[in-house]
């Protein structure tokens, strides 16, 4: 069967479908299915038992290099070969982000790790229980501040926290949403070099895509935001990277594949075969500098991120430049599989989140941070969506690392891990 028969719709193939039921009922469904060509195999999962509930797949994206593997899954023809249609939506804001999924004009999207989190608990808008399907990216965004700084010296943390001692006056940070992975990791940065986020500076929420555009005319001093926007504030010299974030915690986690529960529930098989077909497109961008280079520019596109395909592609690729003087090649840059570690949804990473919820004041009390992550993070339904695509998962639901400052995250104690930290609110 040749690879475009093998990507047809369902009902292009019902001759093949009766077939298939023909040798089902003789031989048993188990021994038909060995049986069958690849392209009757999707035809059959998509008519049986394991059919997805929708078959149209709205996913809402910010511009950002990190929505790839959704899109790719789309333009690669990956979501056809699990029986759906993935229709990427590009959004304006994460705020848009969050209201679309709750009312459910969208059926998942690219986003914030924390964002998810923040509405499951009622804290950066409206309280709905919320569902993550999978991780989809690690490493890969930035800390940017602006080209003013560095003509007052100012080149890493300890250098601003000198300037921000010595100058009076109200220095500003923006992030890409409160409860967001930018805030947290801009947060964590600032207060390793003793600056205290919620004290010593001002920040500030604007969308990704504006970032740059707002440090051209001044409006803030620096912001963390995911590519390719810390790479096009060098490119327009209206800023440098002070850091990365995988200089802050190598391997963190970044977005996920959100969902509202009430869609999960609701729609479990459709949910398998989205995680699955975006897993196949994840493993095939990190399989070679080739597919990470055609990512680039399929995304580079005015429909997705609308820029230049080199301001995606150094970092894409792990050659960092910080706009002063520094290159290098990064082995942590952004990963989209990692032989499946960067996708599962380890319920150590939700509860991260949550510490730092819990230290910047955005949660007044402890929450039950093994139970909350639970009810998020859909660890069942990515097992059954891992099995379908070949992907390998861990053996525990908790990992373990170091981040800048040296204090070690396992998940095993949240509450006197959000504690423990000498600058909070």
């Amino acid at each position: 069967m040749s690879k475009q028969k093998q990507f047809e719709a369902p009902d292009a193939v019902a001759a093949e479908r009766r077939e298939f039921v023909k040798s089902a009922g003789l031989l048993g469904l188990g021994a038909a299915l060995m049986g069958l060509t690849p392209g009757l195999r999707a035809a059959a999962f998509a008519a049986g038992s394991d059919a997805p509930e929708k078959t149209e797949v709205k996913i809402g994206f910010i511009p950002l290099t990190d929505c790839a593997s959704v899109v790719m899954a789309a333009a690669k023809g990956f979501d056809k070969k699990y029986g759906i249609k993935i229709v990427p939506t590009k959004e304006a804001s994460w705020a848009a982000v969050r209201d679309k999924l709750v009312n459910g004009e969208l059926d998942a999207a690219h986003v914030l790790y924390g964002l998810i989190y923040g509405v499951h608990l009622g804290i950066g808008g409206p309280k709905k229980d919320m569902a993550s399907l999978m991780t989809l990216n690690n490493n890969g965004q930035g800390i940017t501040l602006s080209s003013q700084l560095k003509d007052k010296g100012v080149t890493d943390g300890a250098a601003l926290k000198k300037l921000i001692s010595s100058e009076k006056r109200e220095f500003t940070f923006a992030q890409t949403f409160p409860t967001g992975t930018h805030a947290m990791w801009l947060y964590y940065w600032l207060a390793a070099h003793d600056i205290n986020p919620m004290k010593d500076v001002k920040t500030i929420t604007v969308p990704p895509p504006q970032m740059v555009a707002n440090m051209r005319v001044g409006n803030m001093d620096g912001y963390c935001v995911g590519e390719p926007w810390n790479a096009r504030a060098i490119i327009d010299k209206v800023g440098f990277t002070a850091a990365t974030t995988q200089d802050i915690w190598t391997d963190h986690p970044e977005k996920v594949l959100g969902t509202t529960a009430d869609w999960a529930a609701k729609h479990p098989k459709t949910a398998v075969a989205v995680t699955a077909a975006i897993l196949e497109a994840s493993r095939w961008i990190d399989a070679s500098l080739a597919n990470r280079r055609e990512t680039a520019e399929t995304i580079a596109a005015k429909a997705y991120v609308n820029t230049d395909v080199d301001v995606i592609l150094d970092r894409m690729l792990g050659r960092y430049s910080n706009g002063i003087g520094k290159t290098w090649d990064d082995k942590n840059h952004m990963k989209f599989f990692n032989d499946g570690q960067v996708n599962f949804p380890y319920l150590s990473d939700g509860m991260w989140f949550l510490t730092q919820h819990r230290r910047w004041g955005l949660l007044k009390d402890d929450p039950d941070y093994l139970g909350v992550a639970k009810a998020i993070n859909q660890v069942g339904l990515y097992r059954q969506a891992a099995e379908k695509a070949g992907v390998a998962v861990p053996k525990s639901d908790l990992r373990s690392s170091k981040l800048i400052d040296g204090v070690v995250w396992d998940g095993k104690d949240p509450r006197k891990y959000a504690a423990s930290f000498k600058v909070r609110a």
